[in-house]
Protein backbone atom coordinates (compact mmCIF):
# COMPACT_ATOMS: atom_id res chain seq x y z
CA UNK A 1 0.00 0.00 0.00
CA UNK A 2 1.31 3.39 -0.93
CA UNK A 3 1.92 6.20 1.48
CA UNK A 4 -1.39 8.39 0.19
CA UNK A 5 -3.37 5.28 0.27
CA UNK A 6 -2.75 4.70 3.42
CA UNK A 7 -3.35 8.28 4.35
CA UNK A 8 -6.72 8.38 2.91
CA UNK A 9 -7.57 5.20 4.59
CA UNK A 10 -6.73 6.31 8.43
CA UNK A 11 -8.39 9.18 7.77
CA UNK A 12 -11.82 7.14 6.38
CA UNK A 13 -14.49 7.41 8.97
CA UNK A 14 -15.66 4.19 7.50
CA UNK A 15 -12.16 2.58 9.33
CA UNK A 16 -13.83 -0.59 11.57
CA UNK A 17 -11.32 0.68 14.52
CA UNK A 18 -14.80 2.00 16.46
CA UNK A 19 -14.43 6.09 15.73
CA UNK A 20 -17.90 5.56 14.68
CA UNK A 21 -19.35 4.21 17.73
CA UNK A 22 -17.96 7.61 19.72
CA UNK A 23 -19.45 11.20 19.73
CA UNK A 24 -16.01 12.37 21.67
CA UNK A 25 -18.34 14.68 24.31
CA UNK A 26 -21.15 15.57 21.67
CA UNK A 27 -24.02 13.16 22.80
CA UNK A 28 -23.71 14.77 26.16
CA UNK A 29 -23.07 18.49 24.93
CA UNK A 30 -26.26 18.15 23.19
CA UNK A 31 -28.34 16.40 25.87
CA UNK A 32 -27.62 19.15 28.39
CA UNK A 33 -28.27 22.02 25.94
CA UNK A 34 -24.45 23.03 24.99
CA UNK A 35 -24.97 22.44 21.07
CA UNK A 36 -27.82 22.68 19.98
CA UNK A 37 -27.68 23.91 16.56
CA UNK A 38 -25.35 24.17 13.62
CA UNK A 39 -23.58 27.15 14.84
CA UNK A 40 -23.12 25.82 18.69
CA UNK A 41 -21.86 22.88 17.09
CA UNK A 42 -19.30 24.41 14.76
CA UNK A 43 -17.91 26.46 17.86
CA UNK A 44 -17.92 23.00 19.67
CA UNK A 45 -15.83 21.80 17.11
CA UNK A 46 -13.44 24.49 16.60
CA UNK A 47 -12.90 24.27 20.65
CA UNK A 48 -12.24 20.40 19.99
CA UNK A 49 -9.83 20.42 17.60
CA UNK A 50 -7.70 23.56 19.56
CA UNK A 51 -7.61 21.82 22.76
CA UNK A 52 -8.03 17.60 22.56
CA UNK A 53 -7.15 17.53 18.66
CA UNK A 54 -3.88 19.91 19.25
CA UNK A 55 -2.60 17.42 21.84
CA UNK A 56 -3.65 13.96 19.50
CA UNK A 57 -1.86 15.76 16.97
CA UNK A 58 1.67 16.54 18.34
CA UNK A 59 1.48 12.93 19.84
CA UNK A 60 0.79 11.25 16.70
CA UNK A 61 3.32 13.35 14.94
CA UNK A 62 5.75 12.29 17.24
CA UNK A 63 4.80 9.00 17.60
CA UNK A 64 5.16 9.14 13.06
CA UNK A 65 8.62 10.06 13.68
CA UNK A 66 9.91 7.49 16.72
CA UNK A 67 8.45 4.55 14.63
CA UNK A 68 11.55 5.29 11.94
CA UNK A 69 13.81 5.11 14.73
CA UNK A 70 16.08 1.84 15.04
CA UNK A 71 14.35 1.08 18.33
CA UNK A 72 11.31 3.37 18.87
CA UNK A 73 9.58 1.53 21.61
CA UNK A 74 11.51 3.53 24.92
CA UNK A 75 10.06 6.55 23.27
CA UNK A 76 6.76 5.33 22.47
CA UNK A 77 6.61 3.92 26.09
CA UNK A 78 7.35 7.50 26.93
CA UNK A 79 4.82 9.37 25.04
CA UNK A 80 2.02 6.61 26.25
CA UNK A 81 2.81 7.70 29.67
CA UNK A 82 2.80 11.54 28.90
CA UNK A 83 -0.46 11.19 27.21
CA UNK A 84 -1.78 9.56 30.52
CA UNK A 85 -1.00 12.47 32.53
CA UNK A 86 -2.39 14.47 29.99
CA UNK A 87 -6.15 12.89 30.07
CA UNK A 88 -7.56 13.71 33.53
CA UNK A 89 -10.57 11.58 32.36
CA UNK A 90 -10.51 8.33 33.48
CA UNK A 91 -13.46 7.65 30.77
CA UNK A 92 -11.48 9.39 28.17
CA UNK A 93 -8.09 7.34 29.11
CA UNK A 94 -10.10 4.23 28.90
CA UNK A 95 -12.05 5.07 25.25
CA UNK A 96 -8.57 6.57 24.06
CA UNK A 97 -6.98 2.90 24.80
CA UNK A 98 -10.16 1.29 23.61
CA UNK A 99 -9.84 2.87 20.22
CA UNK A 100 -5.76 2.00 20.49
CA UNK A 101 -6.71 -1.42 21.08
CA UNK A 102 -8.94 -1.52 17.65
CA UNK A 103 -6.50 0.39 15.84
CA UNK A 104 -4.06 -1.58 16.89
CA UNK A 105 -6.07 -5.63 15.95
CA UNK A 106 -6.65 -3.71 12.83
CA UNK A 107 -3.12 -2.92 11.62
CA UNK A 108 -2.11 -6.62 12.66
CA UNK A 109 -4.33 -7.71 10.15
CA UNK A 110 -3.45 -5.93 7.31
CA UNK A 111 0.68 -6.43 7.87
CA UNK A 112 2.99 -8.21 10.43
CA UNK A 113 5.62 -5.65 11.34
CA UNK A 114 7.88 -5.71 14.38
CA UNK A 115 6.87 -2.78 15.82
CA UNK A 116 2.86 -3.59 16.08
CA UNK A 117 4.09 -6.30 18.29
CA UNK A 118 6.09 -4.35 20.72
CA UNK A 119 4.10 -1.76 20.94
CA UNK A 120 2.66 -1.09 24.85
CA UNK A 121 -0.21 -3.28 25.71
CA UNK A 122 -3.45 -0.98 24.94
CA UNK A 123 -1.66 2.14 23.74
CA UNK A 124 -3.59 4.98 23.08
CA UNK A 125 -4.88 6.10 20.28
CA UNK A 126 -2.70 9.19 18.48
CA UNK A 127 0.56 6.57 19.41
CA UNK A 128 -0.72 3.52 17.16
CA UNK A 129 -2.40 6.12 14.27
CA UNK A 130 1.35 7.82 14.59
CA UNK A 131 3.47 4.86 14.29
CA UNK A 132 1.20 3.10 11.42
CA UNK A 133 1.67 6.45 9.63
CA UNK A 134 5.26 5.83 9.59
CA UNK A 135 5.26 2.33 9.10
CA UNK A 136 3.96 3.28 6.13
CA UNK A 137 5.94 6.18 4.91
CA UNK A 138 4.25 9.39 6.10
CA UNK A 139 5.15 11.99 7.16
CA UNK A 140 5.06 13.35 11.07
CA UNK A 141 2.41 16.42 9.06
CA UNK A 142 0.13 13.74 7.74
CA UNK A 143 -0.15 12.05 10.96
CA UNK A 144 -0.99 15.37 12.70
CA UNK A 145 -3.47 16.43 10.43
CA UNK A 146 -5.15 12.73 10.17
CA UNK A 147 -5.86 13.38 13.99
CA UNK A 148 -6.97 16.41 13.88
CA UNK A 149 -9.34 15.31 10.92
CA UNK A 150 -10.95 12.33 13.09
CA UNK A 151 -10.87 14.70 16.57
CA UNK A 152 -13.56 16.73 14.38
CA UNK A 153 -14.91 14.53 12.13
CA UNK A 154 -15.69 11.91 14.27
CA UNK A 155 -18.46 14.68 16.37
CA UNK A 156 -19.50 15.94 13.23
CA UNK A 157 -20.79 12.48 11.86
CA UNK A 158 -22.19 11.59 15.22
CA UNK A 159 -24.46 15.21 14.74
CA UNK A 160 -26.64 13.92 12.39
CA UNK A 161 -27.82 11.56 14.22
CA UNK A 162 -28.10 13.41 17.92
CA UNK A 163 -29.57 16.61 16.12
CA UNK A 164 -32.19 17.57 14.30
CA UNK A 165 -29.09 19.04 11.90
CA UNK A 166 -28.94 18.88 7.73
CA UNK A 167 -25.43 16.88 7.33
CA UNK A 168 -24.36 19.44 4.28
CA UNK A 169 -24.46 21.72 7.16
CA UNK A 170 -21.97 20.06 9.03
CA UNK A 171 -19.75 19.57 6.72
CA UNK A 172 -20.02 23.36 5.79
CA UNK A 173 -18.70 23.69 9.25
CA UNK A 174 -15.72 21.54 8.83
CA UNK A 175 -14.98 23.07 5.46
CA UNK A 176 -14.86 26.08 7.41
CA UNK A 177 -12.53 25.04 10.22
CA UNK A 178 -9.89 23.27 8.14
CA UNK A 179 -7.67 26.36 7.47
CA UNK A 180 -7.25 26.21 11.08
CA UNK A 181 -6.91 22.37 11.65
CA UNK A 182 -3.72 23.04 8.77
CA UNK A 183 -2.19 25.44 11.39
CA UNK A 184 -2.74 23.65 14.17
CA UNK A 185 -0.92 20.35 12.12
CA UNK A 186 2.02 22.99 11.79
CA UNK A 187 2.29 23.99 15.70
CA UNK A 188 1.76 20.08 16.57
CA UNK A 189 5.50 19.60 14.59
CA UNK A 190 6.44 22.14 16.48
CA UNK A 191 6.88 19.17 19.34
CA UNK A 192 8.66 16.12 17.20
CA UNK A 193 11.88 17.62 18.71
CA UNK A 194 12.83 18.71 22.72
CA UNK A 195 11.63 16.72 25.99
CA UNK A 196 8.49 14.27 25.73
CA UNK A 197 7.42 16.16 29.35
CA UNK A 198 6.83 19.26 26.95
CA UNK A 199 4.26 17.73 24.99
CA UNK A 200 1.35 20.06 24.55
CA UNK A 201 -1.07 19.95 27.28
CA UNK A 202 -3.77 22.12 25.83
CA UNK A 203 -7.05 21.28 28.63
CA UNK A 204 -10.59 20.98 27.68
CA UNK A 205 -12.00 20.53 31.44
CA UNK A 206 -16.02 20.75 30.34
CA UNK A 207 -14.76 17.92 27.83
CA UNK A 208 -13.55 15.67 30.61
CA UNK A 209 -16.96 16.58 33.16
CA UNK A 210 -19.35 15.43 30.33
CA UNK A 211 -17.01 11.88 29.89
CA UNK A 212 -17.50 11.04 33.08
CA UNK A 213 -21.30 12.04 33.15
CA UNK A 214 -21.97 10.18 29.88
CA UNK A 215 -20.28 7.38 31.27
CA UNK A 216 -22.37 6.98 34.10
CA UNK A 217 -25.39 7.36 31.69
CA UNK A 218 -27.86 3.86 31.11
CA UNK A 219 -29.36 5.06 27.63
CA UNK A 220 -27.13 6.56 25.23
CA UNK A 221 -26.27 6.64 21.70
CA UNK A 222 -22.74 6.70 21.89
CA UNK A 223 -20.10 4.91 23.89
CA UNK A 224 -18.50 8.69 23.90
Amino acid sequence: MTARAALLLFADGRLPAGGYAHSGGLEESVRTGRVRDAQSLESFLEGRARTVGLVLAAFAARSCRAARDPDPLPELEVLDAELDARTPSPAQRETSRQLGRQLHRLLTGMAHHPLLERLPRAPHQPLVLGAACGLYGLRPLDAALAALHESVTGPAVAAVRLMSIDPFRTHAALARIAPSLDRLAERALEHCDGSPHDMPAAAAPLLDVVAEVHATRSERLFAS
